[in-house]
């Protein structure tokens, strides 16, 4: 457990660097890596494998490149390595299966002459299991025979392998993609054109190389198939352009309240939208000369704005 801590505790601040865009002090971080023996559970856990990666991408020093290549090497073979295991797993029922044939053979040679000759049947072998994915694992979605599901199926595969992140976190992209398009298909219940401009949304935002969150999201399961099936433009937007997209709301609503022709400021006046007493007022002649004149006012503090004769 204190290991996986520790791990966990230097993935954070690689995440910081990455997020920063300052990548000085990885190359000690990388190292107290290479001193930790690391364990398939503590990767799977920690996800260290996306964080040295993504550092490994943002930095320039040779060194950290260097460092960080082959941490992901040394931990890609312990995910190599549990393959193999399950597979000779699999394999060993029919393995005991011929054992025991051998350990029995000399029993039955020894009731041959007694017992009458036997048909021999065809042994079956065992059916072999479907192993899940290392990492993440996603309900089974249905196969489809669509034509255009399948091809909007394939792009959603290609958007989603834009980087090595599905490898080092080990998830089939295949059949995330699936779940993905069904979800979507499933709101629609045909290949429309709001189903197509949906899917387009989806693989855009996912191949953006200037938002790796929202795909390492999603292959790892923080966002779901049917979270990212219904999220919005503004929803599925980086962290910089949603900042860029706040400053311009904010700027837009301030040039609002402040859009204004002359007038005179004055606290004679009370909003009726926010109870403010900060106006400006503008008196204008809108009847014959000898009517008293209209005036204008406007709330400094929320933008309001009405009239009285």
């Amino acid at each position: 457990m204190a290991k996986n801590q520790e791990v966990e505790r230097i993935a954070k601040k690689l995440d910081k660097m990455v997020h920063k865009k300052n990548t000085d002090g990885a190359l000690d971080l990388l190292r107290e890596l290479k001193n930790i023996k690391m364990s398939l559970e503590t990767l799977q856990s920690t996800r260290v494998g996306m964080s040295v990666n993504a550092v490994r991408k943002q930095s320039s020093d040779e060194e950290v490149q260097i460092l960080a290549k082959a941490l992901i090497k040394s931990w890609k073979k312990l995910l190599d390595g549990s393959d193999e295991k399950e597979k000779k797993k699999e394999g060993s029922p029919v393995r005991s299966s011929s054992t025991s044939k051998d350990s029995g053979s000399s029993e039955k040679s020894s009731k041959k002459s007694r017992e009458p000759p036997t048909t021999p049947t065809t042994p079956t072998s065992p059916t072999t299991p479907t192993l899940p994915p290392l990492v993440t694992s996603f309900p089974p979605a249905p196969v489809t025979t669509d034509s255009v599901r399948n091809k909007c199926r394939e792009l959603l595969v290609a958007a989603l392998q834009t980087d090595d992140d599905h490898k080092t976190i080990g998830v089939d992209c295949e059949h995330l993609a699936a779940q993905i398009e069904e979800e979507i298909f499933q709101e629609f219940k045909s290949t429309d054109m709001k189903y197509k401009s949906r899917l387009r949304s989806r693989i855009s935002n996912l191949k953006d190389q200037k938002n790796p969150d929202l795909r390492r999201n999603v292959l790892c399961g923080n966002i779901s198939p049917q979270r990212i099936a219904c999220m919005t433009a503004e929803e599925m937007a980086s962290a910089e352009l949603k900042q860029i997209r706040e400053a311009l709301t904010k700027e837009s609503i301030r040039e609002h309240q402040l859009s204004k022709v002359g007038g005179t400021e004055t606290d004679m006046f009370i909003c009726n939208k926010c109870h403010g007493k900060s106006c400006t007022y503008t008196q204008v002649q809108t009847r014959s000369a000898d009517e008293p004149m209209t005036t204008f006012v406007l709330c400094n503090s929320c933008g309001n704005r009405w009239k009285f004769c």
